[in-house]
């Protein structure tokens, strides 16, 4: 496979994006040094829709209970025979479309920034989520951060349930010795299949070495611009939450070299619940924003 590969550079930080595959943050070096994980084999994980990198999961982010939901008064029912989706072990579908099947068309290319569009009007498209609308997709490097900016413009009313999963690392440090700094906030409460079931409990702040911590768990945030940090090995990456990510999940199991520090626009399987979730009239925009800082310690 080919990746369409546009760089971006801002003193000491580098950022490579794939809008041909589904603007995939396929590297953030920091002194030349890479930052993201799971980019091992890019050509298999975008032929089973693994994600790597920093991936936009589009139009829902994690995993949909059942394979239908409501639109106001009309039922909408997924294709389940389509390829443009997958599932996880469970059998649920799982982070939308395929990241690597949406080829999203340049706007503005510069040295530190790309801006990317999406219309989403084909029948295949609309045959797993039929709301026609347009995506515009920002990403702008300075020397110390990466800010990524996803708005939609609709053309019929959308629910909006997307996310990122950014899966970040330390170079030449133990997982073990990662540092991970978390805000307080409410822990959404799964059943047997990873679904939020509607309970919530309290969740303070954390701030404590990753050692054996093994965290796979979704949150609804309570701060304004909530922050979260790995560090260690002299760099801090810090992940803030800029604007209407009200939802995070946080994943960092024990026996992986990575965190992912995912925001959400919404909770997972929010279309089918209903929970946490935004609609976005016709003819009106939805803009969200978070920025990846990184530092030298």
């Amino acid at each position: 496979m080919n990746f369409d590969e546009h760089k971006l550079i801002a003193g000491d930080l580098e950022a490579v994006f794939l809008p041909g595959q589904g603007m995939l943050g396929a590297s953030l070096r920091h002194k030349g040094e890479e930052l993201l994980r799971r980019l091992e084999n890019l050509e298999s994980a975008a032929d089973k829709g693994s994600t790597a990198g920093i991936p936009l999961l589009y139009p829902w982010a994690n995993r949909l209970a059942v394979p239908h939901f409501m639109a106001g008064d009309r039922e909408i029912w997924l294709d389940l025979t389509s390829p443009l989706l997958h599932t996880d072990d469970q059998g649920l579908f799982i982070h939308g479309v395929k990241w690597a099947l949406l080829n999203w068309e340049v706007v503005t290319s510069k040295s530190n920034q790309l801006v990317t569009r999406f219309d989403w009007n084909k029948p295949d498209l609309l045959a797993v989520f039929p709301f026609r609308h347009q995506i515009e997709f920002s990403a702008t490097l300075t020397p110390e951060s990466l800010t990524i900016a996803t708005e939609i413009l609709s053309e019929d009313m959308v629910p909006i349930s997307f996310g990122f999963h950014p899966y970040f690392g330390l170079p030449g440090l133990d997982r073990s010795q990662w540092r991970l700094e978390m805000p307080a906030m409410h822990m959404l409460l799964l059943d047997y299949k990873k679904i939020p079931d509607g309970e919530e409990r309290f969740f303070n702040r954390f701030d404590d070495l990753l050692g054996d911590h093994d965290i796979d768990a979704g949150f609804a945030l309570l701060e304004g611009i909530p922050k979260f940090s790995i560090s260690g090995g002299g760099r801090r990456i810090t992940l803030e939450f800029l604007e209407n990510y009200r939802y995070a999940q946080i994943f960092a199991p024990k026996d992986k070299d990575f965190v992912a520090l995912e925001p959400m626009t919404a909770p997972t399987s929010a279309l089918t619940s209903g929970t946490g979730l935004v609609w976005v009239q016709p003819e009106q925009h939805f803009k969200a924003v978070f920025r990846i800082s990184v530092a030298s310690e």
